[in-house]
């Protein structure tokens, strides 16, 4: 997934899970890596890395 992939992805999961977003995409990202998908793992952590940098600038 391209950067600007994963930004919009966060973004999303921001808008509609609020504080929730980052254990969310954690969660999937544990999961996927339970079920053997090194990938999409990678994806979710890269997601959850995002959602930290936005929730970083909201709260400076």
């Amino acid at each position: 997934m391209r950067m600007a992939d994963v930004h919009d992805y966060a973004r999303q999961m921001l808008d509609a899970y609020g504080d929730k977003a980052e254990l969310m995409a954690e969660q999937r990202a544990v999961k996927a890596e339970d079920g053997g998908n090194k990938t999409e793992a990678e994806t979710w952590r890269r997601v959850r890395a995002a959602l930290k940098e936005m929730r970083g600038a909201h709260v400076s």
